[in-house]
């Protein structure tokens, strides 16, 4: 009878290391966003941002799961800012192109039907807008931008830096972008003591905007402020007020392509401009508390490919892409509970801008947004600078009933929401 050769082999097999044979497969993750149409700024150069993290992913081998390495495939949807668009666009990613992990930049397209739809079949989704967070869309989260909860550190650094200002004039297109954020900007100028002089909503096809600034200005504001308003009517108000003569201070959610603004106007007219979103050539970025990789290599690559177009989300997307790749790997899942819950692990994360939480139970009725601080950004001899890191929980822990009583008045809190969410407009 041969001598069995078995122990040898185990002990051979022990000694020896294992070759770990990785197989690469494909991942789909779907870009559900308007493209086109009057929110192009806010998605566009976000999904450009994203086509630069897939190629530097896919080039170091893709993520790691096991024994396979998935190559990443961002599928751009264009909803063209139509919430039918919109919910098309959902199924055909989900059912057709079977994505794991869908961004959206939220608000109007963020109809019921297609809360429905993702909630049934159980979707990870991101959405730029926290407002659009109710406790029925547990798999919906905000792990970058927390709009419009971040504009309070723009006005508290205002009142402590500038306590000359007390009265501000202020004004945005009537959409649900526009709508949540006039509610945090009343309630942080009340909490500054700032006297609101005069608040107007247009619509968003309006186009005219001299009578609009002539009316804001009637009032002598110490500030003027452009809300959440997009960048084609951010660019057209703060150039009529130029026009109409104002010289103060002027605060905004977003200045993207500022530079474009100083040519039209001046320098010193632009100089000092308040909002919320800076360069990432700017070198607090390089501070420990980052969480980006290498963001001055990424904006300076983001500039040579697609010129000018940098804007408030490109990083964005990158920044909750990156978040979900590492509950990925981590978990070694696609499971969008598994992965969730691998992201919330302990209640705390990190967000681009150093240590956060999840958070918003009071305000959303589910701790599904990672808060945590927040860039304030002032242009200085033409560039944009990070003047600050606000805390944002800082500011909530002193002010959150006058943000929720603004909230309330104007029918956003989630409970108010249940009946109307975002998908159709809000009527004041």
């Amino acid at each position: 009878m041969a001598k069995s050769h078995f122990p040898l082999i185990s002990a051979l097999s022990v000694a020896m290391p294992r070759r770990k044979f990785v197989t690469k497969k494909n991942v789909n993750v779907g870009f559900l966003a308007p493209l086109s149409g009057p929110l192009k700024s806010w998605a566009e150069p976000g999904f450009n941002g994203c086509l630069i993290w897939q190629e530097r992913i896919n080039a170091s081998g893709g993520l790691l799961i096991g024994d396979h390495r998935y190559l990443i495939n961002v599928i751009p949807y264009d909803t063209q800012f139509q919430p039918d668009r919109a919910f098309e666009g959902a199924r055909k990613l989900v059912i057709e192109d079977e994505v794991k992990f869908l961004i959206m930049v939220g608000g109007d397209d963020f109809s019921r039907p297609l809360r429905d739809f993702l909630n049934q079949r159980r979707i990870l989704v991101s959405t730029a807008l926290p407002s659009d967070l109710t406790p029925d869309s547990r798999t919906l989260i905000a792990p970058s931008e927390v709009h419009p909860i971040y504009n309070v550190t723009g006005v508290d650094w205002l009142k402590r830096t500038h306590p000359n200002i007390k009265t501000v004039a202020m004004c945005t297109q009537n959409d649900a972008h526009g709508i949540p954020s006039i509610a945090t900007y009343r309630a942080a100028f009340e909490a500054a003591d700032i006297d609101v002089v005069a608040e107007l909503l247009f619509p968003i096809e309006t186009s005219e905007f001299k009578p609009l600034v002539e009316e804001l200005l009637a009032k002598k504001p110490d500030l003027l402020c452009w809300d959440t308003a997009y960048e084609p009517f951010v660019h057209a108000l703060t150039i009529e007020a130029f026009r109409q003569g104002y010289r103060g201070p002027i605060l905004s959610c977003t200045c993207d392509n500022y530079v474009e603004l100083i040519a039209k106007t001046s320098a010193e007219f632009m100089e000092g401009f308040v909002f919320q979103f800076p360069d990432f050539d700017d070198p607090r970025l390089n501070d420990q508390q980052i969480s980006f990789e290498n963001p001055n290599g990424f904006y300076e690559e983001f500039c040579a490919r697609f010129p000018g177009t940098w804007s408030a989300v490109s990083w964005q997307y990158v920044s909750v892409l990156d978040i979900w790749k590492s509950a990925v790997e981590r978990c070694r899942s696609f499971e969008p509970a598994t992965v969730m819950a691998m992201m919330k692990v302990g209640g705390r994360s990190r967000n681009v801008f150093g240590d956060a939480i999840w958070w918003g139970r009071e305000l959303f009725g589910i701790d599904n947004a990672l808060v945590g601080y927040w860039p304030v950004v002032r242009i200085q001899d033409g560039r944009a600078r990070i003047v600050e890191f606000g805390s944002i929980l800082d500011w909530w822990s002193k002010h959150k009933e006058v943000l929720i009583r603004h909230m309330r008045k104007m029918g956003l809190m989630w409970d108010q929401r249940e009946e109307k969410i975002a998908g159709s407009r809000f009527i004041l």
